[in-house]
């Protein structure tokens, strides 16, 4: 069958033929239609990610949308390696399978499950969010960050606030307000927490600005907890220099919310709320469609709009 292989760790996949799937017990053969790319599944199958395998070749992508033998549309997720997402089968767990609502067409389906459920789960599960909050999303100009914006607002937020490094884009986001990371960064969010206290923060970049909203909101919370819920690294910074004093004289709880810390079930059951809201609500993501004989151009394609493999 055709399909996106990926021979050494870290390279990226080219076009070729793998050896199809064959069934077994507890196991689905899904006949592939669509698959995104998302940041997670590009680092997962090159083996820079904590959960990867690192057992090469093996075919590129780690979700997606196809059917069953009885046509079944369905989303997957965790597919049974060396099999992938980004070929014309695949070898699943059938506990990592749920169907598709009518009203959700497949590129959605694909392109909103893994950036929907990174911030459904970060609120549900982590910081197991309450009506009337107060959220602040660090990096909310990507497409899991501004989806994040409608997320909140689904899960009961009061107040969504925003940050980020582009203030075009910040300006066309639905938010109460925001600060620009870089450009008057810490006077803006000072404005904000004059007049509001931070219940939760989803930050998708870390590095020297999940620093600085921490120390000013140790600083302005007043003894109120805040829930710092660190879900991505799109800085490119993966290490910071937090000082023992800043949680010691403050009530921020540092969570993290992904594949381990948050358990598969949870995270499956966040991809099904999410699609079922997804589809009432028309709500979709900016996609670019590329065929799966473009695997290598779209693998360096932008995050913004999401890149989505249309195999059949």
């Amino acid at each position: 069958m055709k399909a996106a292989i990926i021979k050494e760790q870290n390279t990226i996949p080219t076009l070729g033929d793998f050896k199809n799937p064959e069934s077994k017990d507890n196991f689905k053969i899904v006949n592939i239609t669509t698959s995104a790319l998302s940041n997670f599944s590009k680092s997962s199958s090159m083996g820079k990610h904590y959960s990867s395998t690192n057992v090469f070749p093996l075919i590129a992508g780690t979700d997606g949308v196809g059917t069953l033998e009885d046509g079944t549309r369905v989303y997957f997720g965790k597919t049974e390696k060396p099999y992938g997402s980004i070929s014309e089968q695949t070898l699943v767990n059938e506990k990592l399978i749920l169907p598709i609502p009518d009203n959700l067409d497949e590129v959605t389906a694909a392109a909103i499950a893994n950036p929907g459920m990174s911030s459904w789960a970060a609120l549900k599960y982590r910081a197991q969010i309450k009506a009337g909050q107060v959220v602040l999303i660090n990096g909310a100009t990507g497409v899991a960050g501004s989806l994040a914006i409608k997320v909140a607002r689904e899960l009961g937020a009061k107040k969504v606030f925003i940050s980020g490094r582009n203030e075009d884009k910040l300006n066309k986001l639905d938010a109460d307000g925001y600060a620009v990371i870089g450009n008057n960064f810490e006077n803006d969010l000072n404005k904000i927490l004059s007049d509001n206290s931070i219940d939760i923060v989803l930050d998708y970049l870390w590095g020297e600005s999940s620093l600085s909203i921490m120390k000013l909101i140790a600083i302005a919370s007043s003894g109120k907890s805040t829930k710092f819920v660190s879900i991505g690294t799109a800085s490119g910074e993966t290490e910071i220099n937090l000082p023992s004093t800043l949680l010691r004289s403050s009530m921020i709880e540092i969570l993290g919310s992904g594949v381990r810390s948050v358990s598969m079930k949870d995270l499956f059951i966040s991809i099904s709320e999410l699609f079922d809201w997804a589809g009432n609500n028309n709500i979709t993501v900016p996609t670019s469609k590329f065929s799966i004989e473009q695997i290598e151009e779209a693998w360096s394609a932008p995050n913004n709009p999401r890149a989505v493999i249309v195999v059949k």
